[in-house]
């Protein structure tokens, strides 16, 4: 019984993470229609700064559970997808001086980090058995915060680790993690 119940969660997982994409694509394809990828001039520590103002944002509204900016916790996780990919993108290509890439280029590198992500959510997914499911909101907020600071960690040492994951690994979790937390929110 408690296997097909497993299984009936990670068959809804992966329908919900679909959507749960879908959203964050639609909102990237959006701003590249906006402003194409002038994000490529951004160098890997202002993209976790982003990142951070985010998350600082969210769990500011949790403890606050008011707003004086008319913009909920929904499009700020949206935003630490989003910019989560860029953080891969950039690693992928480094940073450059001006935009170098179209905005059909970026959307091809956007699609292939964020299908690494989710394979690796699916892994994850699996050994944890939908533990995230019984998890707060609030607390996926804590862990991006957690891996962001990690993050800026490990860029203030230049990348080396001694035995932790690197840059890369944290910001899969904090994408899947922020996409946990619009699947709960819904």
């Amino acid at each position: 019984m408690f296997h097909l119940l497993i299984h009936t969660y990670m068959s809804d997982t992966k329908e919900e993470f679909s959507l749960a994409t879908s959203r964050c694509r639609e909102v990237f394809e959006k701003k590249m229609k906006d402003y194409g990828p002038a994000w490529r001039i951004m160098r890997p520590e202002s993209v976790t700064d982003q990142i951070f103002i985010k998350v600082n944002r969210i769990r500011s509204l949790e403890t606050k559970q008011t707003h004086q900016v008319d913009e909920g916790i929904q499009p700020e996780f949206i935003a630490i997808v989003n910019y989560g990919l860029i953080a891969l993108i950039q690693m992928e290509l480094g940073y450059a001086d001006a935009t170098d890439i179209t905005a059909s280029e970026a959307l091809r590198l956007y699609d292939k980090h964020l299908a690494a992500t989710t394979e690796l959510m699916y892994a994850k997914n699996h050994d944890y058995d939908e533990a995230w499911r019984t998890m707060r909101v609030s607390s996926y907020t804590d862990l991006i915060l957690m891996k962001i600071y990690r993050t800026k960690q490990i860029e203030d040492h230049k990348g080396q680790t001694l035995v932790s994951e690197g840059v890369e690994a944290n910001y899969m979790d904090m994408i899947n993690y922020a996409l946990f937390a619009l699947i709960r929110l819904e």
